[in-house]
């Protein structure tokens, strides 16, 4: 069953995408929520907000990205009543890595991997790379998923440090062509998020090239994705 488990995780068409710049933090991923080979829906959300300054992309099993994501979200607000003060985006990291190897440690292992994304007291920015084996790394630039295979080297090619936001929102429309371009999976729309220092930001104008098959009849095809393509 494990095993089974395993293979699930590993074979999933979905892709998430961190950048880091001089004093921020943007977070992509796609929207498609899929079961084997059935598109289920193109408007999921895999990005749960952790506080003012943070955030987490999650990829893998439906229902262990929902619980995994939310049971952090939770204990992180729970710590903060608590104590009376948040934690920052590397103690959270580390927190949300104990409880990964917890699960992996049970009967029940959280089939997730993920990207935790913030900004530091002193106004550093931090990307956190994460598997579901709970091995984590600190990165500038980090990709989940299939997709990654065409972004990373992308991303090696044309990242610089201290990057300004508009270089980093034009290097992940350049990642989001390539995967849309490349990949035989149509992950058709993603949702982009900036963190800084003043809070989170929804990024618009992000590339939906590919949504829409030119010989699919327009009645066949949700309205959102028409006005998408």
């Amino acid at each position: 069953q494990k095993e089974e488990a395993v293979v699930s995780t590993q074979s999933t068409g979905e892709c998430l995408i961190g950048i880091t710049g001089k004093d921020f933090v943007v977070v992509a991923s796609d929207n498609l929520a899929a079961h084997s080979i059935i598109a289920i829906k193109h408007d999921a959300q895999k990005q749960f907000e952790l506080g003012d300054k943070m955030i987490m992309a999650v990829s893998g099993d439906a229902g262990d990205m929902s619980n995994y994501a939310e049971y952090i979200q939770k204990n992180l607000k729970l710590y903060e009543m608590v104590h009376g003060y948040k934690l920052t985006p590397n103690a959270a990291a580390n927190f949300s890595r104990k409880v990964m190897a917890q699960s992996l440690r049970s009967r029940g292992p959280y089939m997730v991997n993920l990207l935790l994304a913030g900004v530091e007291d002193d106004g550093t920015p931090s990307l956190y790379f994460m598997d579901y084996l709970a091995s984590m790394v600190k990165e500038k630039f980090a990709a989940h998923g299939y997709g990654s295979f065409f972004i990373l080297s992308t991303l090696d090619r044309y990242y610089k440090e201290d990057m300004t936001k508009d270089e980093a929102i034009d290097l992940l429309k350049l990642c989001i062509r390539e995967v849309q371009s490349r990949f035989i999976v149509n992950l058709n729309a993603f949702s982009a998020k900036i963190i800084d220092k003043d809070g989170v930001t929804e990024v618009g104008d992000i590339p939906a090239s590919g949504t829409v098959h030119k010989d699919v009849p327009k009645e066949a095809i949700h309205p959102e994705l028409i006005a998408r393509a």
